[in-house]
């Protein structure tokens, strides 16, 4: 177990019960997601892959894209 994982689990036993139910419940929620998104991503074949950039090539020439600039305008921190 790292050092940061211990002193998580350190702070998170200082919480009411709970709250550390809580905690936990996200965690392993955030745990089985990652799961199936790296099954998901591992399974994923070559021809799915170009399939896929095909259809973004095809929405970035019909213009049917929003820049990225639109959606996460930048702020610089202050």
């Amino acid at each position: 177990m790292t050092g940061l994982l211990e002193q998580a689990i350190a702070q998170l036993k200082t919480l009411p019960a709970d709250e550390q139910d809580a905690i936990a419940s996200r965690l392993l929620a955030e745990m089985e997601d990652e799961r199936t998104w790296k099954a998901q991503f591992e399974a994923t074949t070559n021809d799915q892959w170009d399939r896929m950039a095909e259809m973004v090539r095809q929405e970035i020439a019909a213009g049917d894209i929003t820049p990225l600039a639109e959606v996460f305008p930048f702020q610089p921190e202050l």
